[in-house]
């Protein structure tokens, strides 16, 4: 039964410093039922597996951290390095190397590399900068009237359009009808 599992990752962390990846190994597997589920305990198992070549095993453990602790970026970047690693000697051994992720890769940059943007059919010229300062017509029902538009109509000098505002809020807010028809009035003298 394990004491403190600090201490067992501090002693497989040296042994994996000094090269004994399989006495490392040999202590983690003693405790796999109980801390198979542990962040560190599968970071240490993958560097053991890492350091005997053993690179499927290694991956695995990685993934599982990966899983473990998405947002941990150490363990993703031990998996990369691992591929490559495992790339390396794959080359070095004259073994093909099939990696599905690279072989992916390939055929996305394949696709990619016929792709043609469409031609945007919008013209270039900006908006005039008259039509932009148009003002809508009197008409045209405001979809949300409050009061701060009423008071920005006021200060623009589009009464009409801010007593159509406040009779609007008049049917909104019943509550306030007397103070949105006392601005009404102090607008219609106005005009």
């Amino acid at each position: 039964m394990i004491t403190d599992p600090h201490l067992l990752f501090a002693e497989v962390s040296l042994d994996i410093a000094r090269g004994a990846f399989q006495a490392g190994l040999d202590k983690l597997a003693a405790t796999n039922d109980i801390l198979s589920d542990s962040y560190i305990f599968n970071l240490l198992s993958a560097r053991s597996f890492r350091g005997l070549k053993q690179y499927d095993k290694a991956a695995g453990h990685l993934k599982k951290c990966c899983s473990l602790a998405p947002g941990n970026q150490i363990a993703w970047q031990e998996l990369i390095e691992l591929k490559v690693l495992e790339s390396r000697d794959r080359s070095a051994d004259g073994k093909s190397a099939f990696d599905p992720v690279i072989a992916e890769l390939e055929q996305l940059s394949l696709a990619l590399s016929g792709f043609e943007p469409p031609c945007a059919s919008e013209c270039f010229d900006p908006t005039p900068i008259i039509e932009q300062k148009q003002p809508f017509p009197d008409d045209v029902s405001i979809a949300v009237p409050t009061e701060t538009l009423a008071n920005i109509f006021i200060s623009q000098g589009a009464y009409k359009k801010a007593i159509k505002v406040y009779t609007s809020l008049i049917q909104l807010k019943p509550s306030k009808a007397e103070d949105y028809k006392r601005h009404i009035d102090w607008i219609l003298e106005k005009l």
